[in-house]
């Protein structure tokens, strides 16, 4: 059987610990990447280990290729330049480049946007990916969950990315 290879990547300094956190919470037999921007990389100060960490700059890693056969990819947190430039067909980074290869290898691409409110041009870029079959799942709680803090909130969100992933789990309450 193939082992899953999920990249999680952040973008924007805000926020990075959540995207941290899901990539610390996928089971250990899926092949986890992680892809972080200079911003984030500024705020992150945490040791990474069993993740295989590619530095945004490095448009040439496997990761930003489609024989690579990565099998989703989850930018979380995803500032709005590189929600914009992912729209826009930018890729100028390593970020940008492997949404742009999930794009045409039409594999699972889920956006975490992390400012609000939305600017009309976010939401326009927004729309526009996912029409094209992007899933935009920013970190938005719900109150069914019965979070008593931010732990507990952050597990809701990762739990719903999980899911939208196939990813089984239980971090969090489900509605009964």
């Amino acid at each position: 059987m193939k082992k899953r290879k999920i990249i999680i990547a952040s973008s924007g300094a805000s926020g990075v610990n959540l995207g941290l956190k899901a990539l610390h919470l996928l089971p250990k037999e899926i092949e986890r990447h992680f892809i972080i921007s200079n911003n984030a990389e500024v705020v992150l100060q945490k040791e990474l280990k069993d993740i295989t960490l590619h530095q945004n700059e490095d448009i040439s890693a496997a990761v930003a290729s489609g024989s690579f056969g990565a099998d989703a990819m989850l930018i979380a947190p995803c500032s709005m330049n590189t929600l914009a430039k992912i729209a826009c067909g930018i890729a100028d980074n390593l970020i940008t480049r492997t949404a742009a290869v999930m794009i045409k290898e039409q594999k699972k691409l889920i956006l975490a946007p992390r400012e609000m409110p939305f600017s009309a041009i976010a939401l326009e870029n927004m729309h526009k990916l996912a029409s094209l079959g992007i899933i935009i799942a920013p970190p938005v709680m719900a109150y069914y969950s019965d979070q008593e803090d931010l732990d507990t909130m952050e597990n809701f969100i990762i739990g719903k990315w999980f899911d939208l992933l196939a990813i089984e789990n239980d971090l969090y309450k489900r509605w009964k």
